[in-house]
């Protein structure tokens, strides 16, 4: 085992692209640390239309989450109300799941089938979700962008395991395989850099590329049978690497001529984010949004994922308007008062700076329609009831106009329909990103009522 504990240390982690991609965990290494639109695609000459989702960890508080139908509109409970001046581009969807979570027993990893809508498979070696939508969306529609996907975050994976799922799993929504999680680039600086490359970081990249791939090919004859499957799920990483490269080449020698669609932010709005992580977790979160936002707003990309948090995170908020504890222990409140009312907070912060994000959108003017009129924004935790782990349903919201293929302002309580599936609502997403396809995850059925 020396020869490849000393092969594989931490100098292999990659930095490509702004992204850090280290190796999978394998049993031969030592670990280490408008007027409705079709829901169809818009055409060249139209503002594209983009779609992200943002996460938040370990549920929220069910007694104050989501919203009724008045005579006068949609209201807001508690934790939305950051939202009330976004509410006519929102959707809140009640009652939406995924059945495969309820199977076998675990509290968090489990239920981090999201985007997938596949049971998560049991086992701290050789995990496998699935494809998620936005990884499928991206294979189609990321060629027409620098970047195929943005895959965000602001805390590492984790190590070790919850009742014999890996913590691989709460660490991770995107997955570009079944058994692959997309890379996620949690520092902002590399976040940025992924939008703006002058060529030297990319001739750098591929050194480092060239400098991995070599030894992992080395290494092969020190794995077991079950670790060569690993190191081939990793060089396949090493490939989409490698075409996110190829992709931003491609795009810095394209010329547009001016003709078609162009996005009304030419140069970014904010400096590029010193090296390192925030100091204080709330402003990480902002800074990865801005991020986001920014890649939306120079269409740098049409899909992106964050994570606020990763499930079971023990983030603490502190610095934001006395906010004491972990978000992990907060959620466990076991409706002592004190600790309820803090994890209370801790939700409606969390709104607070995703209704801020919104904002710039939608004062992102694009000719007849804001960025936000022209986008999805999904919302979501793969919890309902972070205090009891309960999944039966799940906290969804939809924000933006879908390029005139959403109609906000509503709730929407799925609650009773035998066919609730949180994958149908993907299979309505992918629609209006222009993939059609019969089945996604466990459904084969779209929703209608979202226009």
């Amino acid at each position: 085992m020396k020869s490849s504990d000393s092969l594989f240390s931490r100098r292999h982690f990659l930095k490509g692209v702004g992204v850090a991609l280290g190796l999978p965990w394998m049993e031969s290494v030592r670990v280490w640390g408008d007027t409705a639109a079709a829901p169809s695609a818009t055409i060249a000459s139209d503002a594209p239309r983009r779609m992200a989702v943002v996460f938040m960890g370990n549920g929220v508080n069910p007694h104050h989450w989501g919203a009724e139908n008045g005579p006068q509109g949609m209201i807001l409970k508690d934790t939305l109300r950051p939202l009330e001046p976004l509410k006519d581009k929102l959707l809140v969807c009640q009652g939406l799941w995924n059945p495969t979570t309820i199977e076998g027993p675990g509290g968090h990893f489990p239920k981090m089938n999201l985007l997938a809508g596949l049971k998560v498979k049991k086992t701290t070696t050789d995990i496998e979700v699935g494809i998620t939508v936005d990884q499928l969306i991206a294979r189609q529609i990321g060629k027409q962008t620098p970047v195929s996907s943005l895959v965000l975050g602001t805390e590492p994976p984790g190590y070790g395991n919850e009742d014999g799922y890996t913590s691989t799993y709460s660490g991770h929504i995107s997955w570009s395989t079944p058994t692959s999680p997309a890379p996620k680039e949690i520092y902002p600086q590399q976040a940025f850099d992924q939008l703006f490359d002058d060529g030297s970081k990319r001739k750098r990249n591929r050194s480092v590329l060239d400098l991995v791939s070599g030894d992992a090919q080395g290494l092969k004859k020190f794995l077991s049978k079950r670790d060569l499957l690993k190191m081939d799920e990793y060089l396949t990483s090493v490939r989409e690497l490698e075409m996110r490269i190829e992709q931003a080449e491609k795009f810095s020698q394209k010329e547009t001529g001016g003709k078609g669609w162009q996005p009304t932010i030419q140069a970014a709005t904010f400096p590029r984010p010193g090296s390192g992580m925030p100091a204080h977790p709330e402003d990480h979160m902002n800074l990865m949004l801005d991020i986001l936002v920014l890649a939306f707003q120079m269409d740098r990309t049409r899909v992106a994922t964050l994570m606020l948090n990763n499930d079971l995170s023990g983030m603490n908020l502190s610095h934001s308007g006395g906010i004491k504890g972990s978000l992990h222990e907060l959620s466990h409140h076991s409706n002592d008062p004190a600790r309820l009312a803090m994890y209370q907070k801790a939700n409606e912060y969390h709104m607070q700076i995703w209704a801020r994000a919104l904002t710039k959108m939608k004062e992102t003017n694009e000719g007849e329609r804001t960025l936000l009129d022209n986008s999805m924004i999904l919302f979501c935790s793969s919890l309902f009831d972070g205090n009891a782990h309960d999944s039966r349903q799940l906290p969804i919201l939809l924000a933006g106009g879908g390029g005139g293929s959403l109609r906000g302002g509503r709730m929407l309580d799925y609650s009773k329909d035998p066919n609730r599936k949180l994958c149908r609502l993907h299979l309505a997403l992918m629609e209006r990103m222009g993939i059609h396809t019969d089945h996604f995850g466990d459904a084969d059925t779209a929703l209608t009522d979202l226009v």
